[in-house]
């Protein structure tokens, strides 16, 4: 018996999950890239590296070093940052030291920032993506800007080999996915030909996320992505289950808890924020579910409580001690709060976060 609360995977589900978007994959001719910023986990890299993908993606210089210690485990030498990152001296001796280990990636998206890198990456070739802005107006240069950035790479010393875009705007309710896909797939397609004009190949072109993944075999789509980089499909959360991109049967993490005050329509238990994460999208219904009683919402969310409401036409509810399943809203957070996650996969492995905290 574990001690609640903790995070726990269940590995038939995410095996299934792996599986389902492989699939999809290959049936598109689209590479995936998952993004292991979500689960952290070198186990978790490896089973997804054994279905097909053809590397992974990362957030943070930290995040590529931690998955490039465990090449070993994982099987995978091949990393993108896809993030534009601006170095600090001691920032580009690690992205030089990395590139001696992996295939690497980095992202730029700007004509500074290309020109920055470059010069302090001090002649070692990396190749690198640029950066485009489809929708979420986060970072990224608009499509008609990648071939200017893309040449100031090259001017720099930097293998520039294509263009990236995240459609972070495609988590909302009704045709929001849509509308952020076919965006994302009309950015990267001006973006490309940005490239071209400057005498660039544009051979990359990544995207993709877990809410518009289901677009990616759109005949409107064909022939412009070469790769995508979704990251919460192996476990997905709360947030996929309200906008529609998956159901609580593909939900595979939760948080594990105990009950620890019950009354007629409401329960309290010991999973916080501390082991929950505190986002709350302004559509979102709660702070979370609970897996085995989908209509109930975690409506109040503290430290170490989350106070869960029921409809109430519910059976009785769970009784004190009991142990409930938590959905986290965002399991990428939720992951990064613990140190391990525990598979349930006939022995209760525990599984390392080895990119935990890796921020820098």
């Amino acid at each position: 018996m574990i001690d609640t609360p903790y995070l726990e995977v269940d590995v038939d589900r995410m095996t299934r999950n792996l599986a389902s978007l492989a699939d999809r994959a290959r049936s598109t001719g689209v590479e995936v890239r998952p993004h292991a910023k979500t689960h952290k986990s070198a186990e978790i890299a490896r089973m997804q590296i054994d279905v097909g993908a053809v590397g992974l993606a990362v957030a943070t210089i930290g995040e590529a070093e931690a998955f490039a210690d465990a090449a070993e485990i994982t099987s995978c030498t091949d990393i993108f940052i896809a993030y534009p990152v601006w170095p600090t001296p001691a920032k580009a001796a690690r992205l030089r030291a990395l590139a001696a280990r992996v295939s690497l990636r980095v992202g730029v998206e700007s004509v500074e920032g290309a020109r920055h890198l470059g010069a302090l990456l001090d002649g070692q070739r990396i190749e690198a993506l640029v950066e485009v802005d489809s929708g979420q107006h986060r970072t990224g240069v608009t499509p008609g800007g990648a071939g200017e950035v893309a040449a100031a790479g090259t001017a720099a010393g930097l293998d520039v080999v294509g263009v990236f875009t995240f459609p972070g705007h495609g988590y909302g309710l009704g045709d929001t996915r849509r509308r952020a896909a076919e965006q994302e797939v009309a950015a990267l397609r001006a973006a490309a030909e940005s490239l071209r004009e400057h005498g660039i190949d544009p051979r990359v072109r990544s995207g993709g996320s877990t809410p518009t993944i289901e677009f990616v075999g759109d005949p409107a789509h064909a022939g412009v992505l070469t790769e995508v980089r979704p990251g919460v499909y192996p476990l997905n959360d709360a947030q996929q289950v309200e906008i529609g991109a998956c159901g609580f049967d593909d939900v595979a993490l939760t948080a594990v808890a105990t009950v620890v005050r019950s009354e007629p329509g409401r329960i309290v238990v010991d999973a916080g924020s501390k082991i929950l994460g505190a986002d709350r999208a302004a559509w979102a219904t709660g702070h979370g579910r609970l897996l085995d009683h989908p209509d109930a919402r975690v409506v109040q969310l503290s430290e170490h409580h989350a106070v869960v409401d029921f409809p109430a036409d519910s059976t009785p509810v769970p009784r004190l001690g009991d142990v409930v399943r938590v959905v986290p809203n965002h399991v990428c957070t939720a992951v990064n709060l613990v140190d391990e996650l525990v598979a349930i996969d006939g022995s209760d492995s525990r599984w390392p976060v080895i990119a935990r905290g890796r921020n820098s």
